[in-house]
Formats: C-alpha cells, sequence, structure tokens
C-alpha cells in the first residue's frame, strides 16, 4: 500500500515567490530568507490573535528538509499552539511549489515566541478567547 502526500493543513498565512535576489549563485534560496517568512507569516498570526504589535523573543528550533529554487511560490503556515499571559508559541511550516507543477513539499519547520507589546514596547497581557485554556 502507498503511503499518502503529506499536506499541510490549513490557509497559508503567506504566499511568496522566491526571487533570484533570494539566491545564492547556484540557484538555492538563502535559508535567511525562508527564515524571516516564516517570521512574517508567525508574526502576523500572532498580531492578529494579540489584536496588537507583537515581537519575535525566540526561535526555538529550525529545521531545512529541502531545498527552494527561484521560481519556487512558498506557502508559509503558522499555528498557535500556546498562549501564555503576555506570549504566544507557534508552529511555522514552509512548503514550496514549483512553477510548472501542483505537488507542494515542507521544505521547513520551526517554533516561534512571540510576546505582545503596549504602546511603549512593554510586554502586555493576552486578552483570552471565547473557551481557551492558557498554560
Amino acid at each position: 500500500m502507498k503511503e499518502p502526500i503529506p499536506t499541510p493543513s490549513g490557509e497559508p498565512a503567506i504566499r511568496t515567490i522566491a526571487m533570484p535576489g533570494d539566491a545564492n549563485p547556484a540557484g538555492d534560496i538563502f535559508g535567511g530568507w525562508l527564515m524571516a517568512q516564516m517570521d512574517l507569516a508567525a508574526g502576523n498570526v500572532a498580531a492578529r490573535r494579540a489584536r496588537g504589535r507583537c515581537a519575535t523573543v525566540s526561535v526555538d528550533r529550525i529545521t531545512f528538509l529541502q531545498p527552494v529554487y527561484i521560481g519556487d511560490e512558498v506557502s508559509l503556515y503558522a499555528e498557535i499552539t500556546r498562549i501564555g499571559r503576555t506570549s504566544m508559541t507557534l508552529q511555522v511550516e514552509a512548503w514550496r511549489r514549483s512553477r510548472d507543477g501542483e505537488e507542494q513539499v515542507k521544505v521547513t519547520d520551526a517554533t516561534f515566541v512571540f510576546v505582545a507589546l503596549d504602546q511603549g514596547g512593554r510586554p502586555r497581557v493576552i486578552a483570552p478567547s471565547m473557551g481557551e485554556v492558557r498554560s
């Protein structure tokens, strides 16, 4: 029996195209560019949940599984896995799709921690959501 091909779950937080300026001379996209896209996706989800400004506190780990090439569409998925009093943890995955194909391949994942900030840049309490359990 053939193993099912893994696919991302949910809707992407952002999508982008890997461009020549994002690549090394061999045509592979820089890991730093990919990490920046992951940070943007996680930051977008975090700010929406916190209803305001958030900042990256840490990236617990990042694992590069496959290369990304010039012209690939990169879809970034971010899911909140934990909400504390002022911070939240998000699991982020990046998936690539070549310009001429439909198959999506997971290229990296990482765990990001964000803190909600007030107008002065200090940590602030994240308002609870209906039925939300805090850890």
